[in-house]
């Protein structure tokens, strides 16, 4: 399976070139100002996940901004940034534009940093052809132990996630095609982590690992 379309860029900044448009998830920490975007998806309202500077260096004419339900007031300081701005709770299937999704609940079990009555989410994303699921920041739960994707974008910092061994244990469960570790390495995390992470990964499973910074 092919992931050249496919950056991490810093923490759970994503980039996917797709036939539906240029998919940015939570920019973040840009060194560059590319205004390539047509959609900017957003999992949650942390400092390192919504930024508005960041989602300004990305946006351009027509961009679509997705953001959990609860973020609609906050997403509203940037309407002069982005051309519309549509809302999606955990567990539902939506499609703007061109681009088709599905969200899965992110939150903490046992940790206070992510509740799940803040209606977080991550996104399954149905791009030309290929289910990549980015799972925000998470524990494993029972909705994303369900989760069916080609390509598992996975939190394996610590701390306010899963660490690289939970991980692993998520991914080993849903077993995808192709695993890429995410948010670690500057916030929380090393780069040890994402070596750690691929050694626990079962063998049928390619992991790549693909932060940039």
């Amino acid at each position: 399976m092919n992931t050249e379309n496919i950056r991490v860029i810093t923490q759970n900044c994503i980039r996917i070139g797709s036939g539906a448009g240029v998919i940015y998830i939570d920019p973040f920490k840009l060194n560059e100002e590319p205004h390539d975007a047509d959609y900017i998806l957003l999992t949650h309202d942390h400092y390192d996940h919504f930024s508005p500077e960041d989602i300004r260096k990305v946006s351009k004419a027509g961009t679509v901004m997705i953001v959990p339900e609860k973020m609609e007031s906050q997403a509203g300081e940037l309407t002069d940034a982005v051309d519309m701005i549509c809302t999606a709770a955990p567990d539902v299937h939506k499609k703007v534009g061109e681009l088709e999704f599905y969200t899965v609940a992110a939150y903490n079990r046992l940790k206070p940093f992510h509740p799940k009555k803040a209606g977080w989410i991550g996104y399954i994303l149905n791009v030309d052809g290929v289910k990549i699921y980015i799972a925000g920041d998470t524990d494993m739960t029972p909705e994303n132990e369900k989760v069916v994707c080609d390509i598992a974008m996975i939190p394996i910092g610590g701390t306010y996630t899963m660490n690289a061994g939970q991980a692993a244990e998520l991914v080993n469960k849903i077993r995808p095609t192709v695993a890429i570790p995410t948010h670690y390495g500057s916030v929380v995390g090393s780069p040890a982590d994402a070596d750690d992470f691929a050694k626990k990964v079962d063998t049928s499973v390619r992991v790549e690992i693909k932060m940039e910074y």
